[in-house]
């Protein structure tokens, strides 16, 4: 099942009347259960893809299709409640409420939706099950400002896990963290991801990179390269993902 198709896609700004055509013929799919990854440098449209997409930003042409619906066509109540539904968003930085607990950030989505008809008890325990599974139930009750930035990052994780979305979107979700952070919030997202939720991500590392099924190089608002990894299953096998990935951006002028 393709959980997102992009067809044509064009996005174009306009800066004191002049053009600026950030995306050109943009075409993709993801499907069910799968890992894609955009690379490309800096100012290349990586993150506006990544928002025009998942609807955070308007398309200028073109057609993105999720789960079957024309996501242009939508009004913007419809949009916002996909987005809240069916959605998760990870961001390099760490929007969290500053007068909420890191359970009560973690839950709050679920609080907001209409379609989880879970009770507030079964919403507050599925926090917790996931904060469980990412290892950091031990700083439910803390401030945002009691935490390090890999357990914030995690924190982040469960609350785009909160209402089981179909796809997670990731803008460079390890950016402002140390390698050690940044493999393991990578190893939770993968295991997701292994559990069947598809992800989107936007990233400079290739080592993160490395992990994803599919990596799309991006330059000046155009793909021009595909890589399939394939599915990543262990840790022995990085390396050699990590350096047939290298070789293959070296090539496109990494």
């Amino acid at each position: 099942m393709k959980i997102l198709e992009v067809k044509d896609l064009c996005k174009t700004y306009v800066i004191n009347k002049r053009q600026n055509n950030v995306l050109k013929n943009i075409n993709f799919s993801v499907d069910e259960g799968e890992m894609l990854a955009f690379m490309g440098p800096s100012g290349s449209g990586k993150s506006t893809l990544l928002y025009t997409v998942s609807g955070m930003d308007s398309l200028t042409a073109g057609e993105v299709q999720f789960c079957g619906r024309d996501i242009a066509k939508l009004k913007s109540r419809e949009l916002a409640e996909i987005r809240l539904d069916e959605m998760g968003f990870i961001f390099q930085q760490m929007y969290m409420l500053k007068n909420l607990s890191i359970l009560d950030n973690i839950i709050l989505p679920s609080r907001q939706s209409k379609a989880n008809t879970a009770s507030p008890k079964e919403k507050l325990e599925y926090g917790k099950k996931l904060m469980r599974k990412l290892d950091i139930i031990q700083v439910a009750d803390n401030d945002i400002t009691e935490v390090s930035g890999g357990q914030l990052q995690r924190a982040c994780i469960c609350r785009s896990m909160i209402n089981h979305p179909k796809i997670i979107f990731a803008d460079e979700p390890t950016g402002a963290l140390n390698r050690t952070s940044s493999d393991e919030v990578m190893d939770e997202l993968t295991k997701i991801n292994n559990d069947g939720t598809a992800i989107m991500l936007v990233t400079h590392d290739v080592k993160v990179a490395a992990k994803c099924s599919k990596v799309m190089y991006i330059v000046d608002g155009n793909i021009s390269g595909e890589y399939n990894l394939g599915k990543y299953n262990s840790q022995s096998d990085l390396r050699a993902r990590e350096r047939s990935l290298n070789n293959w951006l070296m090539e496109l002028g990494w």
